[in-house]
């Protein structure tokens, strides 16, 4: 599929990866098996599409891009759901497809991809692993620990189901055209036993946590917890991004 053929758009932050070896570096750390069912959210022009349907039987493919949804369903190894990836019912799709768990991978476009994090975030449970290519400073964002500047609600949010590891960095010119950012690919893994507690509850105690990172608890989760007539121990004299994510969880299991 030829890139010339095809304009970037920049709505769809479109930046289509063609560094042959940064793209043979994500087959390896995806590691895909002919009978897995596995989705590529944003294939574009196709980069990552034939090298995984090398090792693939089928692909399913999640493409907004009309023109390239329409290239796309020319190969017959792919099922090409056009849509924005928000609207996808991931585990409404799993059971269609009659898969327990699916393995979710691609170049997410970088000025929505934190919005679909939380998305499959509300679909982990149908979800085998994720492989992500991602702004680096999301990367960062995601793996962090506490007491770091990159420590925040994204950190919290998903270290609570995921394991994650930074697999590998991808500098702009891997991409055509080039971001104005560097990239990384991560792997999350969801945690066999993740501590119960509702994501809705648990998001909304970290954000109200990190509203004011720069204040003490007491000024903001502190109010919060008072409102709700909250009467354990929690230390509220502490920095939101000095809290771990299991005190986080912990106290998200105790104000249910």
């Amino acid at each position: 599929m030829s890139r010339s053929a095809h304009q970037a758009r920049k709505r769809f932050g479109q930046h289509f990866l063609t560094d042959v070896g940064v793209i043979d570096a994500i087959v390896r750390a995806i590691d895909p098996q002919p009978a897995e069912v596995m989705v590529e959210i944003g294939p574009g022009l196709s980069a990552l599409t034939q090298p995984l349907l090398r090792h693939l039987t089928h692909l399913q493919v999640v493409e907004i891009d009309r023109d390239l949804a329409a290239r796309l369903r020319t190969q017959p190894q792919l099922t090409v759901k056009e849509a924005d990836v928000l609207t996808v019912d991931f585990s409404q799709w799993a059971s269609e497809l009659g898969a327990a768990r699916m393995r979710v991978v691609g170049n997410l476009p970088y000025n929505i991809s934190t919005p679909i994090l939380f998305h499959l975030l509300d679909h982990v449970n149908v979800v085998q692993d994720q492989v992500f290519m991602l702004q680096k400073e999301v990367v960062d964002r995601m793996v962090a620990p506490p007491c770091t500047s990159d420590y925040g609600r994204l950190s919290v949010m998903l270290q609570w189901r995921y394991a994650m590891e930074n697999v590998l960095d991808v500098p702009p010119e891997a991409f055509d055209p080039p971001p104005k950012v560097d990239s990384a690919v991560v792997r999350m893994q969801p945690l066999a036993q993740p501590a119960p507690v509702p994501l809705a509850h648990l998001s909304e105690l970290v954000k109200v946590a990190f509203s004011q990172r720069r204040k003490l608890l007491r000024h903001t989760l502190g109010r919060w917890l008072e409102a709700r007539g909250f009467q354990g121990a929690f230390d509220v004299q502490r920095r939101a991004e000095e809290v771990p994510v299991l005190d986080y969880v912990a106290l998200a299991q105790q104000t249910q």
